[in-house]
């Protein structure tokens, strides 16, 4: 099985393949650049599925004649923001800000909402395209809590801010196999694979 990743985002591309090799042995993981580079995709939908579908069907135009299309589009609900920044979370500081200045803008946003109240939770939906055109999704949470100020060096995006539910270190201070094990994306690959699991891929 040839998966293309449909994401210029080299941490995501990271964990999918590490994901990929732990669980699914047999599967082969390029990068989007073996097949000249993700093309330009204006992520406008409004939701986490409508955004990994735009990006899917981009690539999988591009792609061999037995090469399958993944995407991933993800993000962190906070509950005290009314979901946001949800689908923008990418953005949250601009169109051109990059982790730490939209790891910043949170903690700034979040700085007198008390404890009790920083619920939160990440949002990954998987978006696989066969060679043959068929559309399949998967969606994965991981559910926790924001602390006050980031704690942690591991992880990407807003992990150094984000204690999941039943620990007391944040995704930049947890391992990366224990990560990889509790994370929305994980969640939302494991899904996945169970589904390659009961039909064999069709």
């Amino acid at each position: 099985m040839k998966l293309y990743l449909a994401s210029g985002n080299a941490h995501k591309v990271q964990e999918l393949q590490a994901l990929a090799v732990a669980t699914m042995p047999d599967a082969r993981i390029f990068s989007a650049r073996e097949v000249g580079g993700m093309p330009p995709v204006v992520e406008d939908t409004g939701t986490f599925t409508g955004n990994a579908r735009k990006k899917a069907h981009a690539l999988w135009e591009l792609l061999p004649h037995d090469g399958w299309a993944l995407a991933d589009d993800s993000g962190i609900c906070v509950d005290a923001l009314h979901g946001a920044p949800g689908v923008e979370s990418a953005y949250y500081a601009g169109s051109n800000s990059n982790d730490g200045a939209n790891l910043a803008k949170l903690v700034e946003v979040m700085r007198d909402v008390p404890s009790g109240s920083r619920g939160a939770h990440y949002v990954c939906v998987l978006v696989l395209i066969s060679p043959e055109g068929k559309e399949h999704g998967f969606e994965g949470k991981c559910h926790g809590n924001l602390l006050l100020e980031p704690i942690g060096i591991g992880g990407f995006g807003y992990d150094p801010l984000f204690v999941p539910s039943g620990h007391d270190c944040t995704f930049g201070q947890l391992p990366a196999a224990t990560k990889q094990q509790l994370s929305h994306r994980a969640q939302a690959w494991s899904q996945l694979v169970r589904w390659r699991l009961l039909h064999n891929g069709v």
